[in-house]
């Protein structure tokens, strides 16, 4: 067992309940009550249904590797560039168009989420026998 990709595994899986159970209050229910087109309301939902996917996808690789470390690390660094890029997206446009990092702070767990998944596919590499 890799504790680390567990871990993550365990906080992406956190991730997507937030998202689902908090975000959809905060985020999707506000947008959709702004009043957009018909085509841009199902642009929201198809996108915020998305995201729901990715996280899970992402958690079900993240605690997979978690278990069969014979899987080899390119799973595990596919779902880190993914979920680093997105902390880079939520810190570009926080810091540029909100003026601060605090109103989007997504990009605190992605990388926290990254840096326990890249720790893990070191252990990954340190637990194999050579």
């Amino acid at each position: 067992m890799n504790y680390w990709n567990a871990a993550a595994g365990v906080l992406s899986s956190v991730t997507l309940a937030v998202h689902l159970f908090a975000g959809g209050s905060e985020v999707h229910d506000p947008l959709l009550a702004a009043g957009p087109s018909v085509v841009l309301q199902t642009y929201i939902t198809v996108l915020w249904h998305a995201v729901s996917v990715i996280l899970a996808i992402n958690s079900l690789v993240l605690l997979a590797a978690a278990r069969r470390t014979e899987m080899g690390p390119w799973p595990v660094w596919l779902v880190c560039a993914q979920y680093a890029a997105y902390a880079g997206l939520f810190i570009a446009y926080g810091s540029r168009n909100l003026g601060t990092l605090m109103e989007t702070p997504q990009w605190i767990i992605f990388l926290l989420i990254a840096g326990l998944a890249l720790r893990g596919t070191r252990a990954s590499r340190l637990l194999k026998p050579s």
